[in-house]
């Protein structure tokens, strides 16, 4: 009986010593783990949550100027993130759309770009806003063969520049690349308009190159999309529209190789070039010179 109370005993001390052991752990723990978050470490904490937008702004400004646009674009998002309301997120948001598209981030560029003309269109810098838009549009245009859906927002980003900033020094440039963009989605229809003729679908053919004639009669595809409705109408045995597209061709651009394939076409069937002022050909064109 002794020795068992003697082992018992013995039992209870060792738990109760390794209860007590296991209690300090936890306090200490707990203490270490509260002077972690409330003692010397708080002023490290403050200093992560707390950095000065204007130092965060310039360190953006560092990285951009040593040609690092990625890391810059970062920098300046995290400027908004952490101070949305300053002065200093105004101007992280026009450097943020900058470095995204010097980084070649266009969607990112576009998003942002976007975003500070929606919030500040009054601002100096919203033309220039505007002008990224269009640039990283104009940027990712791919040859005719392939989608212009690029093509198409960048003419609709340039032509929204010359309209609300007329006066920018963005404005002539817009103006050059907007009708290089309208070139691309003519040329586009031209090749969608030729496969149809080649196909003999002269109705779909005639739709495609109307669209030309009438949408981008400043493009250098209106010769050749006269002379292919000249075709297609001849095809189809509207002798007097296939008339009236080579009249138009002929009238405005007598010297062209096309209107020289037009006449011939013509020739062949006993006619010539006559226009019917009755054709849509005929109205479009005189609206266009301001006769109509």
């Amino acid at each position: 009986m002794t020795f068992r109370a003697t082992r018992d005993t013995g039992n209870t001390t060792t738990r109760s010593r390794a209860l007590r052991f296991a209690a300090l752990v936890v306090l200490g723990l707990s203490v270490t783990a509260c002077q972690s978050l409330f003692g010397k470490d708080e002023d490290e904490f403050a200093v992560i949550e707390e950095e000065p937008a204007e130092s965060l702004y310039n360190e953006g400004l560092v990285l951009s100027n040593s040609g690092s646009f990625r890391a810059a674009a970062e920098k300046f998002s995290e400027v908004e993130r952490i101070h949305p309301y300053s002065e200093w997120a105004r101007k992280s948001l026009i450097m943020s759309a900058y470095t995204n598209y010097e980084a070649k981030r266009y969607t990112d560029a576009i998003t942002a770009a976007k975003r500070y003309v929606t919030l500040y269109p009054g601002s100096d810098d919203a033309a220039y806003a505007q002008y990224l838009v269009a640039e990283s549009y104009y940027n990712q245009i791919v040859d005719i063969g392939r989608d212009q859906a690029r093509s198409e927002k960048a003419a609709v980003a340039y032509r929204e520049l010359i309209e609300k900033y007329p006066e920018s020094e963005y404005a002539v440039e817009a103006r050059g690349k907007l009708e290089v963009a309208r070139d691309q989605l003519a040329g586009k229809e031209m090749d969608v308009g030729r496969y149809y003729l080649s196909k003999r679908q002269y109705l779909a053919s005639i739709n495609r190159f109307k669209t030309v004639v009438s949408d981008y009669q400043t493009t250098r595809h209106v010769e050749e999309a006269l002379h292919r409705l000249t075709e297609s109408y001849y095809a189809l045995g509207l002798i007097s529209e296939a008339q009236t597209a080579a009249a138009i061709l002929g009238h405005n651009y007598p010297d062209s190789s096309w209107y020289k394939d037009s006449y011939a076409l013509l020739s062949k069937g006993g006619y010539q070039p006559q226009e019917n002022e009755g054709s849509w050909l005929s109205q479009v064109f005189r609206k266009a010179s301001g006769t109509l």
